[in-house]
């Protein structure tokens, strides 16, 4: 999808250009404007801030230290915009970890082993542990959820990564097994008692705590694998008039219209 550069309001740098007047025409002139033109870019550098702790000393040779920032412990250290990028480089752009460290080398001159990478990503997760305890019970209120897995590669081995999501949280991990072992592993759809859709994969209907409903987009694709029969044609056809009528009225039907396609 493509995207339309717009000027902004609020340059972080503004450069004026004279008009060299000894160029023009004799007479008085005023100044009634700019036309403006604005340049997007980025500015990848290394910045290293110095705090200097002030050291008093009293007449009796006794000296007194003005305290460092709780976040400053080293005489050497990185900072937490580091630490973010070491974390989102790997994880949402999918880059390894020595690549990451030559990122750091290459543009910005600031030395990074792949294990202090590893370590900040481990801070890291350890730090969204209460997100993740509140993500669970967000998706647990929820009325509805849809749930899916899929299998990825981790440490040069096949693994899974489950995920549950309603419109606006989204939770997914890897996980060593498929199936019910791994779904139940962060607890949420043990406790769920609301709508769950999902794909008509089995090991979904062991949760019998909530009602099931399955992906629309799977019934699609059931359909259409049923050797060109009139029937299931008409069904898709059925489905997808429904959905732009749901779309139509921001979401959801009336009980009028659902008990109308209902009785189709």
């Amino acid at each position: 999808m493509g995207t339309t550069l717009r000027q902004v309001d609020d340059p972080e740098d503004i450069k004026t250009l004279e008009l060299d007047r000894s160029g023009l025409p004799p007479g008085h002139y005023r100044g009634v404007g700019f036309d403006r033109r604005q340049v997007f870019d980025i500015d990848i550098r290394r910045i290293v801030t110095e705090y200097r702790a002030q050291i008093l000393e009293d007449e009796n040779g006794q000296r007194f230290a003005a305290p460092f920032p709780e976040h400053v412990t080293q005489a050497v250290q990185y900072g937490n915009g580091v630490k973010a990028q070491a974390v989102y480089l790997p994880q949402f752009q999918r880059i390894p970890y020595q690549r990451v460290q030559d990122y750091f080398q290459d543009q910005v001159g600031l030395p990074i082993s792949t294990g202090a990478v590893f370590n900040f990503n481990q801070q890291a997760f350890t730090l969204l542990v209460p997100f993740e305890q509140k993500l669970m019970s967000r998706l647990l209120a929820s009325p509805l959820l849809q749930a899916d897995e899929t299998g990825i590669n981790g440490d040069d081995k096949r693994q899974w990564l489950p995920c549950v999501a309603n419109v606006r949280w989204t939770l997914f991990y890897a996980h060593a097994k498929r199936g019910t072992e791994a779904i139940n592993d962060k607890g949420v759809l043990p406790q769920f008692n609301g709508v769950l859709c999902h794909d008509h994969w089995k090991p979904y209907y062991h949760y019998t705590a909530c009602l099931h409903a399955v992906c629309n987009a799977h019934h699609l694709r059931e359909l259409g694998r049923q050797d060109n029969q009139q029937w299931a044609k008409d069904m898709q056809a059925l489905l997808q008039d429904i959905l732009e009528e749901v779309k139509a009225q921001g979401g959801s039907l009336s009980a009028e219209q659902a008990k109308h396609f209902t009785e189709y």
